[in-house]
Parts: C-alpha cells; sequence; structure tokens
C-alpha cells in the first residue's frame, strides 16, 4: 500500500522478540513461508479444547428452535430405529417355535406333556426351554407377516424422522457458518492496517476460507452422527437391560475401556491436529507469495530455493498430516476390537441362557443386534472426535481472528459537510511510531492552506508515507492531532473522512471486473458520461480503444491484462472521478512514461485546483511547482519551501536535486 518501509513494519509495534505469544512468533518469522493459513496456532494445549468446543456450540443458539425440532426427531427415530430388534425377535421366536412344536407335537401330545416327558428323562434344561415358549404345531407364517409388516413400518417412520431431522440439521449448521462468515466478513473491516501489516494476506484467506470450511463440516457430520450415536447408545442400553440386565452388565464393560482409549489417543492426536493446520497455513502462504511473484523469482533465479522451501514445508506437512490421522485413526480399529470380544462373550452368555430356558431365542437375537448396535455408535463417536478435533482447531483459530483488537471505536459522527472539506490540513505536535524502541515521527507540526499543493519528499524510511496514512486514519498518531477544517479528525467517523479523499498509490490495485467498473469504484452511481470525462481527462480513453472490447474489457487477475502504465492510470481516473476534497498522490506517476507522466501532471493539476493536496515524490521533476515542498528525513520536517527557495538554501533538498540531475549530467560528460 505504500512506497515507504515504515508502512509496513516488519515487527509488531511494542513487543519484545522475547516476549512474543506463541502465535505471535510464528507469525513474526522470517522466510516467504512465514505465517499465512496457519500462523496462529502451534502447540496449544489440549485444555482449549472443551471451552472452544463451548464457544462454536454456543454460535447455535440462532437456530435453538430448530435445534430443539432436531433433537425431537433424532430422539423419535432412534426409538423407533432400537425397538425394531425386538419386534423382529418376535418374528424369530414365531419360526422357531414353530419349527421346535412340529416335531413336540407330532404325536399329538400337548405342550404341558412334552415337557413333564423330558424332565422324567432328567433333561431339565430343555424341559425349562420348551416350557418358556408358545409352541404351535408348523410355523405361523401369517403371523410372522404380521410381525415383519410392523417392522417395516417402524423402520419406515425411523428413516423418515432421520431424513427430515438432517434436513433440518442442515439449515442449523449453514445458517450458523453462513453467521459465521459474515462476523468474520464484519472483524476483518473493523481491524486496523497495523493488523494486516503484521499479519500475511495467506493466513487471513486460511482463516476465512479454510478454517469456516472445515468447521462446517465438522459441525455437518459431527452433530448428526454424534447426536445420533449417543442417543442410540443410551435407547440401546435402555433395551438391553430391559431384556437382560445380566447381559447389559457384561456389555457395560467395554464402555469404561472405550473410554480410557479414546481420552488417550485424543490427548496425543490434538496438538497434532493443531500442527496440521499450522503446517497448512505455512505451506499456503509460501505457494501464495511464489506464484504472486512468479515473474520475479525466476527473474532472480529463485526457482530452486523456492522448490526447496516448498519440499521442506511439504514434508513438514506430510509429518504432521499423518501423525495427526495415523494416531486419530487408531481409535476405530482398536475400538472394533473391543467390539468383537464384547459380541462373542455375549453370544455365548446368550446361547446357555437359552438353552436354560431363561431367555428365547428371538431376545438372544435381538440382543446380539444391540450389542452391535452398542459398540457401533461408540466406535462412530469415537471416529468424529478425529473430525471434532479437527474443526475445533479451525474453530480456535477463527476465534482468535474474531478477538483480535478492533480499530478505536468511531466518533458519533458529524455532518460530511462537516468533514475534510476542501480547506487546511493542520499537523499539531504529531508524534508516531510503529515500534516504540524505533521513533519516526517526533513533535511534526505543519499546516497545509485550504487549495494548496504540498509536496513531500525524502529518503525511503523517512515517514513521507506513514503521514498520509495517519491523515487517512490508518494509523491514529501516539501524541498531537491532525485538523482539517479545524476539526480533530479523531472526531469524524472514519467512513466519512475517507469519503472525502482521494488516494492513489504506486502500487496499483485492481479488482475483478471491466475497466469501467473500476473507474467507478469509488462512485459507483457515476454516469456514463461522468465515467468518459474521468477517463479522457487521465488518458485512459487514449488506451481503452485499442483493447478488444473496450471499457467493458474484463481485467484479470492482478491487471495482468494491462500494462504497469495502464493499471495507473486506470488509478488515477478512479480518484479523478471520486472528486475527493482531499488528494493524496503516492509515487502516481511512477509506473508511467515519461511522455504520459507530463500529460498527466496536466491532468493532476486540474485536479488538484481548489482542493489541498498531498504529492508523496522521489523525482523532483514532479513537484516544481508545489506550493509547498516538504523534506523529511528520520520522521522529522528537515525543510520547507518552494522548490526556489529550497535549492537557494543549499540543504538537503539541494542535495537531493544535484543526486538526481547534476549527477547523472557530470557522468554523461565524463
Amino acid at each position: 500500500m505504500s512506497t515507504d518501509a515504515e508502512a509496513k513494519p516488519g515487527t509488531q509495534p511494542g513487543t519484545q522478540p522475547g516476549t512474543l505469544k506463541e502465535t505471535e512468533r510464528v507469525q513474526s518469522g522470517p522466510g516467504p513461508g512465514r505465517g499465512p493459513m496457519g500462523g496462529g496456532m502451534i502447540g496449544q494445549k489440549a485444555d482449549t479444547f472443551w471451552p472452544s468446543l463451548k464457544r462454536l456450540l454456543a454460535r447455535l443458539h440462532p437456530e435453538r428452535h430448530k435445534s430443539y425440532a432436531v433433537l425431537v426427531l433424532t430422539v423419535l427415530s432412534v426409538a423407533a430405529t432400537a425397538v425394531g430388534p425386538w419386534i423382529l425377535g418376535r418374528a424369530t421366536d414365531l419360526v422357531f417355535a414353530g419349527l421346535i412344536g412340529k416335531d413336540v407335537l407330532a404325536g399329538g401330545a400337548t405342550q404341558e406333556q412334552a415337557v413333564e416327558a423330558l424332565r422324567a428323562q432328567g433333561e431339565d434344561d430343555r424341559a425349562e426351554m420348551l416350557e418358556s415358549m408358545t409352541l404351535t404345531d408348523g410355523v405361523d407364517f401369517a403371523a410372522v407377516a404380521d410381525v415383519l409388516l410392523v417392522v417395516l413400518a417402524v423402520y419406515v417412520a425411523a428413516s423418515l424422522l432421520a431424513w427430515l431431522g438432517g434436513y433440518l440439521l442442515n439449515d442449523v449448521v449453514q445458517g450458523t457458518v453462513l453467521r459465521m462468515r459474515s462476523e468474520v466478513e464484519d472483524k476483518v473491516h473493523r481491524l486496523p492496517l497495523g493488523y494486516f501489516d503484521k499479519q500475511p494476506r495467506g493466513e487471513l484467506l486460511s482463516r476465512v476460507t479454510n478454517d469456516i470450511d472445515n468447521i462446517s463440516q465438522t459441525l455437518q457430520q459431527t452433530m448428526s452422527q454424534m447426536l445420533n450415536s449417543l442417543l442410540t447408545v443410551v435407547a440401546v442400553l435402555g433395551m438391553m437391560f430391559w431384556i437382560s440386565p445380566l447381559l447389559a452388565m457384561v456389555a457395560l464393560v467395554s464402555v469404561p475401556i472405550s473410554m480410557v482409549i479414546t481420552a488417550a489417543v485424543m490427548k496425543r492426536s490434538q496438538g497434532m491436529f493443531i500442527q496440521q493446520w499450522r503446517r497448512t497455513g505455512t505451506l499456503n502462504s509460501h505457494i501464495e507469495e511464489t506464484f504472486s511473484g512468479h515473474a520475479i523469482v525466476k527473474v532472480y533465479g529463485r526457482q530452486a530455493e523456492s522448490e526447496r522451501v516448498f519440499a521442506e514445508q511439504n514434508d513438514e506437512l506430510y509429518e504432521a498430516s499423518y501423525g495427526a490421522q495415523f494416531v486419530s485413526g487408531l481409535i476405530m480399529p482398536i475400538m472394533m476390537f473391543v467390539g468383537n470380544l464384547n459380541y462373542v462373550v455375549i453370544a455365548v452368555l446368550g446361547g446357555l441362557r437359552v438353552a436354560s430356558g431363561t431367555m428365547s431365542l428371538g431376545d438372544v437375537q435381538a440382543f446380539i443386534q444391540y450389542s452391535r448396535q452398542f459398540t457401533q455408535p461408540l466406535t462412530q463417536v469415537a471416529s468424529m472426535l478425529n473430525l471434532l478435533q479437527s474443526g475445533v482447531a479451525s474453530a480456535e483459530r477463527v476465534f482468535e481472528l474474531l478477538d483480535a483488537p478492533e480499530e478505536s471505536a468511531d466518533a458519533d459522527g458529524l455532518p460530511a459537510t462537516g468533514a475534510a472539506a476542501r480547506g487546511e490540513v493542520r499537523f499539531e505536535d504529531v508524534s508516531f511510531s510503529y515500534d516504540p524502541e524505533r521513533p519516526l515521527i517526533e513533535g511534526l507540526s505543519l499546516v497545509a492552506r485550504p487549495g494548496s499543493t504540498v509536496a513531500i519528499v525524502g529518503p525511503t524510511g523517512a515517514g513521507k508515507t506513514t503521514m498520509v496514512n495517519l491523515v487517512m486514519r490508518f494509523y491514529d498518531p501516539q501524541a498531537g492531532r491532525i485538523l482539517i477544517d479545524g476539526v480533530d479528525i479523531t472526531s469524524v467517523p472514519r467512513g466519512v473522512l475517507r469519503s472525502r479523499i482521494g488516494m492513489v498509490l504506486q502500487d496499483t490495485w485492481l479488482f475483478a471486473g471491466t475497466i469501467r467498473d473500476n473507474i467507478a469504484y469509488g462512485r459507483p452511481d457515476a454516469t456514463e458520461e461522468q465515467i468518459l470525462e474521468a477517463s479522457r481527462a487521465t488518458f485512459v480513453d487514449r488506451f481503452v480503444h485499442s483493447l478488444p472490447d473496450g471499457y467493458d474489457t474484463v481485467i484479470d487477475e492482478d491487471g495482468s491484462n494491462l500494462s504497469a502504465g495502464e493499471r495507473q492510470l486506470v488509478t488515477i481516473a478512479r480518484a479523478f472521478l471520486s472528486d475527493p476534497a482531499l488528494l493524496i498522490l503516492d509515487e502516481a506517476t511512477s509506473s508511467v512514461d515519461t511522455r504520459t507522466e507530463l500529460l498527466l501532471q496536466q491532468a493532476m493539476a486540474a485536479l488538484r485546483s481548489d482542493r489541498t493536496s498531498f504529492v508523496i515524490a522521489h523525482r523532483l521533476s514532479t513537484i516544481r511547482d508545489a506550493d509547498l515542498i516538504l523534506v523529511m528525513e528520520d520522521g522529522s520536517i528537515v525543510e520547507q519551501g518552494s522548490h526556489d527557495e529550497l535549492l537557494e538554501a543549499g540543504g538537503a533538498y539541494a542535495r537531493l536535486h544535484r543526486s538526481q540531475f547534476e549527477a547523472p549530467a557530470e557522468e554523461a560528460v565524463r
């Protein structure tokens, strides 16, 4: 955004390297891959999992009525699913009783007679089994069909209830994520410029895109499956105790085993997931920087270095991802092993109880199904914890962004006519620094008269761009104040202040859209004639007609289908059309050719008429006609005056002038 080094500090204001927080230490590290997508989270303790999860779930509160409906529908669906095996067991009992009864009752004997005969033969177990059954002479297929129809109806109802619950849950999750994205977007606009100076772009992009997408996926999958699984465990456990308390107690032995295993794996994998997302951000940062500066990488022959850094960071991401997935992936097979052992024990005990007549075959069949249904949701919950940890790690990073300090509160507001009118700009004993240990601007005082053009010159890092950043309230001074027409700019809402200021930077920035859209960016309600007038005044019209679609030409990403000079002309036209009260030009003509620069100087002279203008320049030829030239060194104004006055003074300005004009002339003579 600026030409001066001070506008993009490399360290955090007010923080010593040795006292950086863990997240800041990552972000301030050296190298092209520092921080972007994952820079905030490293090695955070696992005890942040529950507070972050609680905070994430609290965001469902606006959707609480739908959430309650989801809960009711899920309970009904799970209840219907849970009762299904018990009903199906009745069909098994009918088939078994029919098959046994066909043999036992074949000779015309009654069930009671068959039982007594078995007791007389000393087969008490078989006698108990027959006595507990209702024998029939053959299978009653009509009764079996009725039971199966009931089971079918129950399962269809369970499926419909589950579908409706899933439909509502999707609405709940997407509504929650929609609000979260909006909060992040609003937060970004409330963050001070200093936050972006210290935060690589990839870091912000990752939190807004990757992390929120991961949260959405986590909520969608874990809420549906975990809720269903937990309710299934409760319902199945209730049915198991109803059928056989003894076998239910045996089945419960697997629960503490499962909890111990899950807790141990979670404790190990939580930090690994945080590392995984941090490594993802670091790698994405490097990729973003390398692709954005692809031409520079090639020009300086740094492809091999870029590939080496990529390979190192890619390997680190592989190691972090492999470790996280491997450790968390241990939960499922271990849980399946525990479940299979439980299944074997229940099958053996159930068979013995059927033989002893204390349980029916249908109840054993139902109980075995319940035992599988009991361990399966526990396994699903354990596997979902894998995804949940990843989602909560992303939530922590998003919350870290949402908790970042914001710009100081805006003033209640003044009418637009009271802010930044075409008049006087006054600095009164202004002091500012990005780092308290390195003062930049100290005790700066100056007055820019109404309608005057103030040029600011000086070496890189002198504080030139910082001055205009203070006028725009991108930063606020630590001492002193800045007034526009006698009004302290801190008493004016930032939006009102900035709406009256036009700014053209050396680094052009065009947005996706047509050339017409970019010119009208600062004034969307501009008419076609006003856009054309601004284009002609700034010589955009001269090159637009050579493009295939004229003003409807769609600008590629980063404006790559326009030359650097053409992009600059578009940004100047944008400022021209907005008709600002205060104009700031930061090396605005540095990217255009000499002939166009001369023409633009004429256009900008008209643009600057009747308004106060600040012009930051390195080429002194562009500011000869300025009403006031300020020469800055180390944050202070060391000279001020007109071009001729400063040359006569023979000071810092004269030295700059000689370095640009006389030295090259002497070299040419030699």
